[in-house]
């Protein structure tokens, strides 16, 4: 058995505030990775407070869109080594996140092609921070960092795992997210605690994880069940279960069902969790019954057909028959994911797996 967390997780409101030392202790400028939406949930002020607290100064990357792509970390390396930035801060959902470990080894090397991502060498890179503000990926606690591939039209995994130096995870800042971002990245991470589960690497140490996250998960069920507002109690909790399902997949991996989503986001636009929460229920009806067992029993669901049911009508996707069959061929030329699943793949199976419901006409 192995269990391998190198990530400081502090879990707390006003969590940067209380841990600003900490992160201004990572290098004397910082480029901050982000999104538009971290200016208005306050993330962003609170993290260059924190810097400024410290006499750190900050250029900020503001950029980044979902599922960003090679070029925009390139974009953003240049803006980082144009300010003499010497560690990189992450803040936002799964996107800025997976960008700023990804910057943080193209700023490493500062003459290498984005090419070097997807070198199988290891190298180094600058120190990263993490700040989620959704309650989905668990980037903040994986070394993954999945970026857009335009040249091959889908999403692929670097191949160096970066993990952040230090996560500072504050439920505040899922307060003011959309309803609907609440639960496209809620399914994301119970997607990750599934696939976690069954899977062929789990283990007593990985179990942990995914219970205590699955248990977590449940809690949150009548925020998620409804057009219910989060109470910060919730929200610390629903965060709290991501980082624990992105610590579960970052000893396990991700399979089949993550495998089958790409090309539905990259080339359908369907955002992440609608798109791996579509096969989470066709995935565990077909894995063995006590594993799934306690999996239904602890996310609250009577089966996996219930279970099926529930994604479809909260985070629906439309979707036709040929991009599913693309995506079924895809992961059967994907042999990292099809050593992670439990039973054995073929065409039948993967047909089982992608019959989903869908809004397809």
């Amino acid at each position: 058995m192995k269990f391998y967390m190198p990530t400081r997780v502090y879990s707390e409101i006003d969590c940067v505030a209380h841990h600003a030392a900490e992160l201004a202790s990572l290098g004397t400028h910082a480029l901050i990775v982000t999104g538009r939406s971290s200016r208005n949930n306050h993330s962003l002020n609170d993290v260059t407070a924190a810097l400024q607290a410290h006499g750190i100064s900050a250029a900020i990357f503001d950029r980044t869109e979902e599922n960003p792509s090679v070029e925009t970390v390139m974009a953003a390396r240049s803006c980082g080594l144009e300010a003499g930035s010497d560690f990189v801060i992450g803040i936002g959902g799964g996107s800025p996140m997976d960008a700023a470990k990804a910057v943080a080894v193209m700023m490493k090397h500062p003459d290498a092609n984005w090419t070097l991502l997807y070198e199988k060498t290891q190298v180094s890179a600058l120190p990263v921070a993490a700040v989620p503000t959704t309650c989905g990926t668990g980037s903040e606690v994986t070394g993954v960092s999945v970026l857009t591939r335009t040249d091959l039209g889908t999403k692929v995994s670097i191949t160096h795992k970066v993990f952040p130096q230090i996560a500072l995870i504050d439920g505040k800042y899922l307060l003011t997210a959309p309803h609907q971002i609440i639960l496209n990245t809620a399914i994301d991470a119970l997607a990750h605690l599934i696939e976690s589960c069954i899977n062929s690497q789990a283990d007593t140490f990985s179990d942990m994880a995914v219970f205590a996250g699955l248990r977590l998960w449940c809690q949150c069920r009548p925020y998620l069940d409804k057009n219910t507002a989060l109470t910060p109690d919730a929200a610390q909790n629903l965060m709290n279960a991501a980082s624990l399902a992105g610590m579960s997949i970052a000893q396990n991996g991700t399979t089949i069902p993550h495998a089958l989503s790409y090309l539905l986001t990259a080339q359908a636009g369907i955002p992440h969790g609608a798109a791996v929460g579509a096969f989470q229920a066709n995935y565990l009806a077909l894995a063995d019954a006590e594993r799934k067992q306690a999996v239904l029993d602890a996310a609250g669901f009577d089966s996996t057909e219930q279970l099926g049911k529930w994604i479809a009508e909260r985070a629906p996707i439309h979707v036709d028959d040929s991009l599913l069959a693309r995506s079924a061929e895809a992961v059967l030329h994907n042999p990292a994911k099809l050593r992670l699943c439990p039973y054995p793949v073929d065409k039948q199976i993967l047909a089982q797996i992608t019959s989903i419901e869908t809004d397809s006409p």
